[in-house]
């Protein structure tokens, strides 16, 4: 998968303009905050009517990233479902889609604050999972090393052709990277709030997701 390739703990990683993480040496595909379900949840507590198209679009994506990758493990990174009715309410052949997916790789779904608990579906469920060198798990940790987290959803500004471009953001230091949020109706958190500024070494980058993933020194 060509983006911004990068080494963390020794093991070589690449920041696609997807959204996803890629470990070409373990196979590992990694995907943060889908969120599927989102326009159901936002309905079923009162709020606005949106297209109920977001989960179709995210798994098109990655669909797209697993056929790119031929990725034999998948780890979606907590908060793949809005909350566990979303995910019990998803129409059936999104649910079908999700099994197809799933067939014949290793799947993990790391426990996220909307999907704490066990979801109706296949593979494993798991607080955080620890492939050496590196640990996944849903929200970073100060002090942590080797950790790749999700989230708070990073985006960054930067200007290019002179115009200001916002996009969701990998965050990226000796220590950790912090993953944008994968799913189609998810919003961001900016790089320079002081929760991403705190945990991010001063030496970060911040890498803008799109079809030409670009590299700044992380906003402060």
């Amino acid at each position: 998968m060509n983006g911004y390739d990068f080494t963390l703990a020794g093991a070589t990683l690449t920041a696609p303009g997807s959204g996803a993480l890629w470990w070409p040496a373990r196979g590992v595909l990694v995907v943060s905050d889908l969120h599927l379900g989102k326009s159901e949840r936002i309905a079923r507590r009162g709020g606005a009517a949106l297209p109920p198209y977001e989960t179709r679009d995210t798994l098109t994506r990655l669909a797209a990233d697993l056929a790119l990758s031929d990725a034999r493990t998948v780890v979606c990174l907590g908060d793949s479902f809005d909350d566990i009715a979303a995910s019990q309410a998803l129409r059936e052949e999104e649910r079908q889609w999700i099994f197809r997916l799933q067939a014949g790789r290793r799947w993990v779904w790391i426990e996220g604050n909307h999907d704490p608990g066990p979801i109706e579906f296949g593979g494993a469920h798991l607080a955080e999972l620890p492939i050496t060198p590196l640990i996944f798990r849903h929200i970073a940790r100060s002090g942590a090393s080797g950790e790749i987290s999700g989230h708070y959803h990073p985006k960054a500004t930067v200007s290019l052709r002179g115009r200001t471009v916002t996009r969701a953001a990998f965050l990226i230091d000796a220590d950790r990277v912090i993953l944008p949020a994968y799913g189609t109706y998810t919003g961001g958190l900016r790089a320079q709030t002081p929760v991403l500024r705190d945990l991010m070494h001063p030496q970060a980058v911040a890498v803008l997701t799109g079809p030409h993933p670009t590299a700044i020194p992380m906003p402060r």
